[in-house]
């Protein structure tokens, strides 16, 4: 069984709660603050429920609200990555994927497939990088680009819900 957090979340005010739960969800603490207003029960105290909780927030939140979660997330090895600008939890996630050791010619793939992606489907390629290496992230990023815009929403939340879980899972 998976072990609660070090403090029950239930034991926290609600800025105490948003400052821990708010960067679980990439820039999003709307998803942290609608799961206080809803109520906090010993499920909450476990990442697990914790995570449906959040989950069940953001399916929930209409095309609209998705849309700019998915948004919020940064190019994988891109820009504001380049320029030191992602989140802490970010930073963390792709540089141990070793995106930040990217050779000259993965770099210049990277960004290629970044605007190739956005300009298609009109959010970021999501991937949760934890345990894979930049060859894994590269081909699941070429495939995936083939993809259709409905399939590529769906899968880009559900890659935005397991990263959220290895957050809460760390915390």
């Amino acid at each position: 069984m998976p072990h609660p957090f070090k403090q029950p979340p239930r034991a926290l005010d609600r800025d105490a709660f948003v400052a821990r739960f708010g960067a679980v969800y990439e820039h999003s603490p709307w998803i942290a603050e609608a799961v206080f207003e809803a109520g906090l029960t010993p499920r909450h105290d476990r990442p697990s429920g914790m995570h449906e909780a959040m989950r069940a927030v953001v399916e929930s939140a209409g095309r609209e609200r998705q849309l700019a979660l998915l948004r919020a997330h940064p190019d994988l090895a891109g820009r504001v990555a380049v320029a030191g600008e992602l989140s802490r939890q970010s930073t963390s996630e792709q540089t141990g994927a070793g995106l930040d050791k990217c050779s000259p010619e993965e770099a210049a793939r990277f960004t290629a497939l970044n605007e190739a992606y956005n300009a298609k489907f009109g959010f970021p390629f999501i991937i949760a990088v934890k345990g894979k290496d930049r060859r894994e992230i590269l081909n699941a990023f070429e495939t995936r680009s083939a993809y259709d815009s409905a399939s590529e929403f769906r899968t880009n939340l559900d890659e935005v819900h397991r990263i959220a879980l290895f957050r809460l899972r760390e915390l």
